[in-house]
């Protein structure tokens, strides 16, 4: 893996932002960056080990493939943004441009120094609630070593939440197709839903299948899962439980970061 990514990656869900049809009229460019700014500071006084950066307020979401990218305003705020963690917080940072918009978030990682993308679908068709989504693997792999960014790290998901793939395939070969022949750097395991856990079984045919790749839970980490699922995985992304009672939509609580952070410490697997 280009990067030595792993632990606890804390999200940073930027709200709706100037030009979203959930924006309130009265929010301009800088409250979006002082509330995304104030989360990740929390965030990281928490303990995490990382940050995702995500237009998670932008609904509906544009595709991110060819033709349908994420809009410059966002891409420009992003990596404004993303710059900003990168320059002031000590942990790694990545972005994930929603719905699938891994060129732009190479883009924005590799001007601002970030060390990773979270990319949904990396490779294979899927269908979604944006309609049908092609990977663009082949792409982005070319994007980025045009850039010269090889150490930018590729997370990518499989059999990615609020997604149903066209041709049923299982998680063995779904894993071993993003890993092997899509060349992603490590893989994330989620639930179905922005929040939802993830299934045991899941994850370990995913971790099977991954060998000594890095694998990540996306969705669903809670107090309650961490001795189960952690020694399976490499690293988990974070958002919902980290949030003033759970609820994905408010701000990070300290409290429940910390306390996150302090049980997952020493539960991830090694060796990796």
């Amino acid at each position: 893996m280009p990067h030595h990514i792993r632990g606890l990656l804390g999200v940073v869900h930027l709200p709706a932002m100037p030009g979203d049809p959930n924006c309130p009229p009265a929010r301009g460019f800088s409250n979006v960056y002082d509330l995304a700014m104030t989360d990740a500071q929390t965030l990281v006084t928490g303990g995490v080990d990382g940050l995702v950066l995500e237009n998670f307020g932008s609904t509906p979401f544009v595709k991110g493939c060819s033709g349908d990218r994420i809009p410059p305003h966002q891409l420009a705020f992003l990596a404004q943004l993303t710059k900003a963690c990168v320059d002031q917080f000590d942990v790694s940072v990545g972005v994930n441009c929603l719905r699938n918009d891994a060129m732009s978030a190479l883009g924005i990682a590799a001007t601002s120094g970030a060390q990773f993308v979270r990319v949904n679908i990396h490779n294979g068709a899927y269908l979604t609630d944006q309609g049908i989504i092609e990977g663009e693997a082949a792409q982005t792999l070319r994007y980025r070593q045009t850039l010269g960014s090889e150490n930018l790290a590729i997370l990518a998901d499989v059999l990615v939440k609020h997604a149903t793939p066209l041709a049923p395939i299982s998680a063995h070969a779904a894993t071993a197709d993003t890993l092997y022949r899509a060349h992603a750097d490590g893989v994330i395991v989620t639930g179905d839903a922005t929040g939802a856990p993830v299934s045991l079984k899941l994850l370990e045919n995913v971790r099977a299948a991954a060998t000594d790749r890095p694998v990540f839970i996306g969705s669903g980490l809670n107090p309650d899962s961490v001795d189960e699922l952690l020694p399976l995985v490499e690293g988990a992304i974070v958002g919902t439980w980290l949030k003033e009672g759970g609820k994905v939509h408010a701000p990070v609580d300290l409290q429940r970061t910390k306390k996150l952070v302090g049980l997952a410490s020493g539960k991830f697997r090694t060796g990796s």
